[in-house]
């Protein structure tokens, strides 16, 4: 019972920063599964299950709240469980000795992906609303499918950063549009891991637990999503990530590192996590008093209330 509401919790706050943020659910509720030592196929079908429910909930919010460019859905969703069913029957074909090291290096690197791009580049914009082509879209969920299904997440970290980095759709609407196509994404690979591993292999109740904390979740978080800082909260989920899978990675069969070893990489990633953090908040604010400067310089323009270069001098003294 312990177990299963504390999966609820992790599917609430997993969902929480999914939909606040267009990733890291799937990456965040994988790598905990791993942690308590679930195989890595039967973690991702586990949590490609719940995902049915939360994207199909979380979609329908987003669409309330007007987060979602339906073009943009259809030409990526499609692609991307075209990419997911392939992922997961790969996945479901590998064994465990394999599967959980490998897992967690594509973890970390989209853990590492998350954490770098977040609080150094925060979120770009520009060249908003140009289209996005289907020749760019289609090859994006065929790869974002595929990761996600053999991560056990990854559709939103290679999906929302490309996207954004584009410039064409504004974050929010980029977003929504992942949170709802990842809904495609997640009955195709479920089918793939039915498939691959058979149903008994998977545990429904964790799925469940899961699910429902992800639903409770969803709604708030697209609501969040117009006012939480992105930046501050992509670099708080990318640690997680990083440590978790970096444990993972150096406590399996294929480094098996010391303690000493180990805790000398932890202290590391702690630094440096907490340094992302403390930097990407200092950037946010500094990037609100910049917009806010830039705000005050354009109404004084606007009434004339602009210093000449007499009164510029004398501030200068």
């Amino acid at each position: 019972m312990r177990k299963l509401l504390l999966l609820a919790l992790v599917g609430l706050g997993a969902q929480l920063v999914d939909g606040s943020l267009g990733m890291a659910y799937g990456v965040t509720s994988t790598t905990l599964l791993l942690a308590i030592g679930t195989n890595p196929a039967a973690a991702s079908a586990t949590v490609h299950l719940a995902e049915i429910g939360t994207t199909l909930v979380s979609g329908i919010a987003h669409w309330r709240f007007g987060n979602v460019d339906w073009k943009v859905v259809l030409k990526i969703g499609v692609p991307g469980a075209i990419g997911a069913f392939a992922g997961a029957t790969v996945l479901s074909n590998i064994s465990t000795e394999v599967a959980a090291p490998l897992m967690a290096i594509i973890l970390l690197t989209l853990g590492l992906y998350v954490l770098i791009r977040f609080t150094f580049q925060g979120l770009p914009k520009g060249q908003l609303g140009k289209p996005l082509r289907k020749r760019f879209l289609a090859p994006l969920g065929l790869v974002g499918g595929f990761v996600d299904a053999t991560g056990g997440g990854g559709w939103g970290p290679v999906g929302t950063p490309a996207i954004l980095a584009s410039g064409r759709l504004e974050p929010r609407k980029t977003i929504g549009s992942i949170d709802t196509s990842e809904f495609l994404v997640a009955i195709a690979a479920s089918l793939g891991f039915i498939l691959g591993i058979g149903s008994e292999n998977i545990d429904y109740g964790w799925a469940l637990a899961l699910l429902l904390g992800g639903v409770i979740a969803a709604p708030i978080a697209a609501w969040l999503v117009r006012h939480i800082p992105p930046r501050v909260l992509g670099a708080a989920v990318g640690g997680v990530i990083v440590l978790t899978n970096t444990r993972s990675l150096l406590r399996s069969d294929w480094i098996d590192a010391p303690d000493g070893v180990r805790y000398a990489f932890y202290g590391v990633i702690y630094a440096a996590w907490a340094a992302a953090i403390v930097y990407s908040v200092l950037q946010y604010r500094k990037n609100i008093a910049d917009d806010q400067r830039i705000i005050a310089e354009a109404e004084a323009a606007a009434t004339g209330d602009v210093p000449d270069d007499k009164d510029k001098a004398t501030a200068n003294v």
